[in-house]
């Protein structure tokens, strides 16, 4: 059987698989499946969970936030900010899920800091307008 190597990078680590037979992904087209001498390829995950096999090993499931696929010479590369394995799917859809929620959550917080600063610079100017006869 032909197999290509995996090779998948973070933030902070990463991993290398051998031997591995079938990637199934998805990115903005749907779903792809990728397997051993396959044509140089590029794209970009979605927010999900991909999947990879190796010999006659169970699928492994890949959590990732997005991701950027390479495939050549018979290595796939993955780059994201963070990934999550496991073979069982319903803990790594559990451990997405919770993933997905503390992004939102903190995408939330990100916004109304922001917006909080928006306001209060709009405060100072208003000051500072009022102070100088300065024109917005």
């Amino acid at each position: 059987m032909n197999t290509f190597v995996l090779n998948l990078f973070d933030a902070s680590h990463e991993q290398r698989f051998t031997g591995v037979t079938s990637f199934v992904g998805e990115d903005a087209s749907g779903s792809f499946g990728i397997r051993a001498n396959h044509a140089r390829f590029m794209t970009t995950l979605v927010f999900g969970l991909a999947r990879f096999r190796q010999a006659t090993e169970d699928w492994q499931y890949l959590a990732l936030p997005g991701a950027v696929v390479y495939f050549v010479n018979n290595e796939l590369t993955i780059s994201t900010r963070h990934f999550l394995i496991d073979t069982d799917l319903e803990r790594i859809s559990t451990l997405l899920e919770q993933q997905l929620i503390a992004e939102e959550e903190n995408l939330h917080a990100t916004r109304e800091s922001l917006h909080k600063m928006e306001q209060a610079m709009l405060k100072r100017m208003l000051t500072l307008k009022r102070k100088s006869g300065w024109q917005l």
